[in-house]
């Protein structure tokens, strides 16, 4: 039998052996250092994610907001087109509402990780979204009445917002505001206007968001601009009208020329449009408005129904 031969020791090796082993050696080296790791690339791409803010346009007041990887869902009106009669007392009252059909299936619509309702009237909390939404998602609404409101219809997790609330680590806000100005707050029409709020998300690393609600510009709008310094406001600008009375008891045009100007570093966007009968004020309007004040269109927004942007 054999023996096996021994190995080659290093200090008995050819020169060119040597040389190769060596070179090979520092290639593979090489190409460790040079090769990203791919949990490093799957964690940037998920910081990143996690950082963008989207806002996304449903229908009238109706919007979805996510952020820091949470959906909020604000204001769900959910009713096929024409559910309802038209809101006795306002302009085109004949309409039915809503005016038109949601964007996309109404199941889709619901896929969310909580519900902010800024009031509950039936333009922003409609019977659809209280018979339809489950029963187990996480409600926010701005006062203890409205909270009780929604319970009563079976919610389990009715939270009401503060200036100081906090939901998978994002902080959200109330803010106030008055729907209508202060004849109409005086009047009557007050009783029926009722208290509305909106709402500031807050994270660090993202984008603030304020959403106004249902509000004219007043006080209540400037301070949260000045506290909150959002770099993206969003405000319902269908101006919507009731008879008997000038103006409107949400916001404009000119409202949108105002927060760009309040906030000239932020990105403004108009909602609450031609969905509902009383909204008088069209998003053509809108955007030859825009354009004959010189507004940048690229931070002045105007979103279809459908429409998202990411921040």
């Amino acid at each position: 039998m054999t023996a096996p031969r021994p190995l080659l020791s290093m200090a008995s090796a050819p020169a060119h052996l040597l040389r190769n082993i060596a070179l090979a050696t520092c290639a593979i080296l090489l190409a460790a250092c040079s090769t990203p790791r791919a949990s490093v690339g799957q964690d940037n791409a998920a910081t990143a994610n996690a950082q963008t803010v989207k806002v996304r346009q449903i229908r009238n007041a109706t919007i979805k907001v996510e952020y820091a990887g949470t959906t909020f869902l604000v204001d769900p009106m959910l009713a096929k087109k024409g559910a309802y009669p038209g809101f006795e007392g306002t302009y085109n009252s004949h309409l039915r509402n809503p005016l038109v059909d949601l964007p996309m299936p109404v199941n889709e619509v619901m896929k969310a990780d909580a519900i902010i309702v800024t009031h509950t009237h039936l333009d922003h909390w409609d019977d659809a979204a209280r018979q339809g939404l489950p029963r187990n998602l996480p409600i926010f609404a701005q006062n203890e009445e409205d909270a009780e409101s929604i319970r009563k219809d079976g919610f389990t997790d009715v939270r009401v917002l503060t200036e100081d609330t906090v939901f998978n680590g994002t902080r959200l806000s109330k803010t106030g505001g008055q729907h209508g100005d202060d004849k109409m707050m005086m009047a009557d029409l007050g009783k029926l206007l009722g208290k509305v709020s909106g709402v500031v998300f807050q994270r660090p690393g993202h984008k603030t968001v304020y959403v106004a609600g249902d509000t004219v510009w007043n006080r209540h709008v400037e301070e949260a601009i000045q506290k909150y310094q959002p770099e993206v406001i969003i405000l319902n600008t269908g101006y919507a009208r009731v008879l008997g009375y000038d103006g409107s008891i949400i916001m404009g045009k000119e409202d949108l020329h105002r927060a760009s100007q309040a906030a000239p570093k932020a990105t403004v966007m108009g909602t609450h449009m031609e969905s509902v009968n009383h909204a008088t004020q069209s998003r053509e309007e809108l955007r030859d408005y825009i354009a004959e004040k010189g507004l940048d269109p690229r931070r002045v927004l105007v979103p279809a129904d459908g429409q998202a942007y990411s921040f």
